[in-house]
């Protein structure tokens, strides 16, 4: 796809270097003009595996927020004009990227190819940070692709049956139209310091969407209390797992929120000084054993909290094994993975005692299009009738008087602050995080037995994000 642009004057030398390494991902960005803290890997300032998903512990979500938003618009904004950028932008196509087409970005090695030496075009400077071409060139396109993606939800969020009228759904609809404006009303970046200046923009966007996972959750909460109430469904009653435009809606709106945050992580992370062996927030050697040994402590240490004893974890495989990934995604999956394992082997067996192990096999082969974690345990399995239910945003076998907790919180995305298990998220997200790189999350359950849970994760790095 080709946008027809104008380019400023002082930028044309940039973008002459950069229609070079034009390709897919950036075979847009290297079409756009160059116009138009702390890093998300430090946002918690704990393991750098997690905290690149882990939100900022400051207090996000205010009950005037919605009030003071609107105050905040710009004049130019009014809600007219707003649900004229809303049609305008959610008609244009969304740019899906892939891990491959990142990295290559983030080291610079889109840029500049057809034999050019010229040293502006170097990938990192003398400290390793990433270039002010690169750096302005991924500033202009998410100054691009963002209000796009942001546009694209707004109108889901005000098509979504039922969820549309609740409280906590207008919030978050209310911070991607702020999001959206200040993206839109950014100047054109064609300098260093207005490519600071953006960044400093994406910062503020990335806390301000820290919380909208937990703020969704309140929406089908909310939802849920409707429903009780009698104002949806027959009797105080919906058969929630059958509610096939809901589900779709959140499937698709929790897998785009993976992306723009990813997105934005990236072009953060890409300004600060580099780890080792990163590119951004992505590894180029993640290890799944490193990475899951830290799920399992993390695990460990949650249902020690709640039952004052934790099943132990067997980890067995390939050990050894090193790929391109993002490991802050790999840990929040097996997180969940265990937490519900961990849950049930408890409780099956009973408090104080003798638990049979969780069995954690990472296996992969040279020529495995795939990385496969296959997690095991002797919980009681699930019944055949709720198989189905698993991987509804709106099921959950916790207690209604620990999700009314667990709504309460301010920012609990990816936290081991909060409950063993509470909205009843983690199959559902946890198989978004999944497929969001071309892999998949399967179940496979035994009634009276165990549960057998399958995570393929693609080591290849080429697939595109599905956008919806």
């Amino acid at each position: 796809m080709m946008l027809n642009v104008s380019v400023p004057r002082a930028s044309a030398r940039v973008l002459s270097l950069a229609i070079r390494g034009s390709g897919s991902y950036f075979s847009n960005i290297a079409n756009y003009p160059l116009s138009s803290n702390p890093t998300p890997r430090n946002i918690v300032g704990s393991s750098p595996l997690l905290s690149s998903l882990r939100p900022s512990l400051r207090s996000i979500h205010n009950p005037l927020l919605i009030s003071t938003l609107s105050r905040g618009m710009s004049s130019k904004t009014t809600s007219k004009t707003m649900k004229e950028m809303v049609t305008d932008y959610s008609s244009k196509p969304q740019t899906p990227v892939s891990l491959q087409t990142l990295m290559e970005t983030g080291r610079g090695e889109r840029i500049g190819k057809g034999g050019t030496t010229d040293a502006t075009i170097a990938a990192s400077d003398s400290e390793g940070t990433a270039t002010e071409l690169v750096l302005m060139q991924v500033a202009s396109f998410l100054k691009h692709e963002l209000p796009i993606r942001l546009a694209h939800r707004i109108k889901d969020l005000d098509n979504v049956p039922m969820m549309s009228e609740m409280n906590s759904v207008l919030q978050v609809r209310d911070w991607y139209e702020k999001s959206m404006t200040e993206l839109i009303e950014f100047p054109a970046i064609t300098s260093k310091e207005d490519e600071e200046k953006f960044a400093k923009l994406l910062e503020g966007i990335y806390e301000r969407h820290a919380g909208v996972l937990v703020t969704m959750a309140r929406g089908a909460f909310e939802l849920r209390a409707a429903i009780r109430e009698g104002k949806y469904g027959r009797g105080g009653k919906a058969d929630f797992e059958e509610m096939e435009g809901m589900h779709k809606f959140l499937d698709n709106f929790y897998m785009s929120r993976i992306g723009i945050r990813m997105l934005i992580g990236q072009y953060l992370s890409l300004r600060q000084p580099p780890m080792d062996g990163y590119v951004g927030m992505i590894c180029q050697k993640t290890s799944p054993g490193k990475v899951v040994q830290q799920a399992v402590d993390d695990a460990s240490f949650m249902c020690n909290r709640k039952y004052g004893d934790a099943p132990e974890v067997i980890v067995h495989g390939a050990s050894d094994l090193t790929f391109s990934y993002v490991p802050t995604h790999i840990h929040y999956i097996m997180l969940e993975l265990l937490k519900n394992s961990m849950r049930a082997t408890v409780e099956h067996h009973g408090v104080d005692e003798d638990y049979p192990p969780i069995k954690v096999i990472i296996a992969d082969g040279e020529k495995n299009e795939d990385v496969v974690i296959k997690i095991s345990d002797e919980g009681g399995g699930i019944k055949r009738s709720h198989v189905s239910r698993i991987w509804s945003y709106l099921f959950t076998t916790a207690d209604p008087a620990v999700q009314e907790g667990m709504v309460a919180f301010e920012n609990v995305d990816h936290s081991i602050d909060s409950p063993l298990a509470g909205l009843g998220y983690g199959l559902p997200i946890s198989r978004a995080y999944a497929k969001f790189w071309g892999g998949d999350l399967s179940v496979m359950s035994m009634e009276g037995y165990g549960t057998d849970v399958f995570l393929h994760l693609s080591r290849l790095g080429a697939s595109k994000e599905p956008l919806p």
